[in-house]
């Protein structure tokens, strides 16, 4: 079904693997449609509560692959054809998405990892924002999402200076919610995810929801939304079950509903 990347379930989890390792998984226009019909499977999919992005073999995803850039390609085309999709099916993903960033994540890699909910970083991977060095601007959402995560100066630095980010101090940064050992890097992305998945997927949607909307709205549209977020919420079955659990001091069980 899928010819440049790879996709699973198990235990609640959708993985899908970037999987060109012979270009560190650069994108191209056929990856970009792909990574939007896995996202739409596992979007449609109620066994699916958590999503996995990572990359096959010793990169996360170094970017746009520059063997199909020529001198006349019209690159605004390029970000509204292959990647402005890509990134709004992400945006539009009310559930959890999951960057396991395995080695180097640059340009439109870094985009991508941006664009999900967390980023677990291999103690040897890193970040680069690429796109001064090859003389472009950063795309696929870059600076909306490095804006909201470290601020207006820092997102400048990193975007203008194009020095390598190494995980630890992706981590300072609060561009990595966690970092662990490659040798165990699998295991433990796995036991993260399967957490995420457990919980009440229908909540982490509407949380989802209304964090994207304080950025953007009034306090007083703001509130609104909120209240009616929570009138959703609070009419799921994982509502009900959580406070019940609480009362009878047990761990509650989600079903994702």
């Amino acid at each position: 079904m899928y010819e440049t990347i790879q996709y699973s379930t198990e235990n609640g989890v959708a993985l899908i693997t970037l999987n060109r390792p012979n270009t560190l998984n650069a994108f191209v226009a056929q990856m970009n449609r792909e990574i939007i019909q896995a996202l739409k499977a596992a979007s449609s999919k109620e066994e699916v509560r958590c999503i996995v992005i990572t990359g096959a073999g010793r990169g996360f995803c170094s970017g746009q692959d520059l063997s199909e850039v020529d001198e006349n390609m019209d690159h605004g085309q390029v970000i509204r054809d292959n990647y402005a999709p890509m990134i709004r099916q992400m945006h539009l993903c009310e559930k959890p998405i999951i960057a396991a960033v395995n080695g180097i994540a640059a340009g439109a890699g870094f985009s991508l990892a941006l664009a999900c909910d967390f980023r677990l970083l291999a103690d040897r991977a890193s970040f680069l924002n690429a796109f001064i060095n090859i003389g472009l601007i950063p795309d696929s959402g870059n600076s909306y999402y490095l804006t909201r995560l470290v601020g207006e100066a820092k997102a400048l630095e990193i975007s203008i200076l194009g020095e390598k980010i190494p995980a630890d101090q992706a981590l300072s940064l609060g561009l990595a919610t966690r970092v662990f050992s490659a040798d165990n890097f699998e295991a433990e992305v796995k036991q993260f995810a399967e957490r995420i998945a457990l919980m009440p997927t229908k909540a982490i949607g509407l949380i989802k929801r209304t964090i994207r909307a304080a950025g953007e709205l009034s306090l007083s549209d703001y509130l609104e939304q909120e209240a009616q977020g929570q009138r959703i919420a609070g009419l799921t079955k994982d509502a009900r079950e959580g406070v019940q659990a609480f009362i009878e001091k047990r761990k509650p069980i989600y079903i994702g509903k």
